[in-house]
């Protein structure tokens, strides 16, 4: 089976339609039907189809339910001149993704119910997929005052964070998980003391003696994660730990486990896959908050993804202009793009481990980030009769290369352009309706 093979195009409808071999989770090729957008069966590859159904050949493509995205920027409002939420989630759709939290640095902030409301708005007449606002912590992210959680939550915010700062006031942290307890939600840190990295640009060690950049020590995040889980635990309330990037930050996260603190953490696919030996070459694509940091830290969450003290994979997906990404090194802004490529990066981590489980990758992916961010309702469903038919298909028999032209996002600072890879989205369905199709010829304007 190839991409092109497949007979529809986005937009199209799953009312009466079998898929023919297709391989849910990487399992044994299995017919689907569907009818009016909700599984209705599985059945062994070769059984009959129902005479008024559509048969669509898809043997061979590994199903997968649609993912769930727990970090997203979308820049709209705001930043629209690097991606806006029409563009951000036709990225999305593009990477198996049917669901996104759209942190709150926007501008003006998420940190209102009519900032909240206002997204949603947007999302619902641009959106290809679905879009859930994450209200921010403090007011207009400056760390000082608490920010409207109860009017937030009612208007449709799942999660608390002021990603892209952290939120280093103690008292004021543990204030946002006492109200985010009290209204079921989730407070996610974007653990940075401010103290200790300062105007930090590079990891900390040979990255920054190489290029005499200021440097980024991984104690800065390690001390927030390890001050928080201890407010967790006695607060009760439920902490999220945003991008984790080092071998101690591992370690605290898996004893604050042990404990039976209501911890949960992620990693984002570069953290996984690069190394500040790239931060060191000083090209910008490279630049991204945290830094990239050593072999000895990407072995750790590796392990940690495989061994299941890394509870969900998230994009953390920034977008820049090339303008604002073409500035030196200390002046271009932190972040790479990567919705597209996520599901493609981690299979190949798991590959390259010998590990890939197309179940473990499920649940990192879809599951686990439905049950973090509050919607596992609706998202994340496993692939059984009576569900809707949200799902992902991917192609793993034939590699491709990552292209700066061959994307959806507005954006082009991906970091693995130009790196050949398998296992490749070929269409994403949302509620029986195809949001992405390889068919198709869109892509948003460079």
């Amino acid at each position: 089976m190839t991409a092109t093979a497949l007979q529809w195009t986005t937009g199209e409808t799953l009312e009466q339609v079998v898929l023919t071999g297709v391989l849910p989770y990487g399992g044994p090729p299995t017919d689907a039907l569907i009818r009016d957008g909700r599984f209705a069966s599985f059945m062994p590859a070769g059984h009959p189809s129902p005479a008024d159904a559509r048969v669509i050949d898809t043997t061979d493509l590994i199903m997968l339910p649609g993912l769930v995205d727990l970090h997203t920027h979308l820049r709209e409002p705001g930043g629209e001149e690097s991606e806006t939420i029409e563009t951000g989630t036709l990225s999305a759709a593009a990477g198996g993704y049917t669901d996104v939290f759209a942190m709150a640095n926007t501008d003006p902030v998420t940190d209102t119910a009519d900032r909240v409301t206002h997204i949603l708005a947007l999302a619902e007449r641009h959106g290809h997929c679905r879009v859930h606002p994450v209200g921010a912590i403090t007011k207009g992210l400056q760390g000082k005052e608490a920010a409207p959680y109860a009017e937030m939550a009612a208007a449709g915010a799942r999660m608390f964070s002021d990603d892209g700062k952290c939120v280093n006031d103690a008292a004021l942290t543990r204030q946002a998980l006492l109200e985010a307890a009290r209204l079921g939600r989730v407070v996610a840190q974007h653990a940075q003391s401010g103290d200790l990295a300062g105007h930090g640009q590079i990891n900390a060690g040979p990255a920054a003696e190489a290029t005499g950049l200021p440097p980024w020590p991984g104690v800065a995040e390690e001390t927030i994660i390890a001050r928080d889980a201890i407010l967790a635990a006695e607060t009760g309330a439920r902490l999220h730990v945003c991008h984790i990037s080092t071998r101690r930050s591992v370690e605290i996260i898996r004893w604050a486990k042990s404990q039976g603190w209501p911890v949960t953490a992620e990693v984002t696919p570069h953290h996984l896959l690069l190394t500040d030996e790239l931060s060191a070459l000083t090209d910008t694509r490279y630049k991204v908050n945290p830094p990239l940091r050593s072999a000895d830290d990407v072995h750790a969450l590796r392990a940690a993804l495989l061994d299941g003290t890394i509870d969900a994979v998230a994009t953390d997906h920034a977008p820049h202009t090339d303008q604002s990404k073409a500035r030196s090194w200390c002046d271009a802004p932190f972040g790479m793009t990567g919705l597209e490529t996520a599901l493609t990066v981690v299979a190949a981590v798991m590959a390259e481990a010998q590990a890939l489980d197309w179940k473990r990758v499920a649940e990192l992916m879809s599951a686990a980030p439905a049950r973090i961010g509050g919607i596992s309702d609706f998202a994340g469903r496993p692939l059984s009769a009576g569900e809707p038919a949200t799902f992902t298909l991917i192609d793993t028999s034939t590699g491709w290369t990552v292209t700066s032209a061959d994307r959806y996002s507005k954006s082009a600072n991906n970091p693995f352009h130009g790196r050949e890879f398998r296992n490749r989205v070929v269409a994403t369905s949302l509620k029986g309706r195809l949001i992405h199709s390889r068919n198709d010829a869109q892509r948003a304007k460079p």
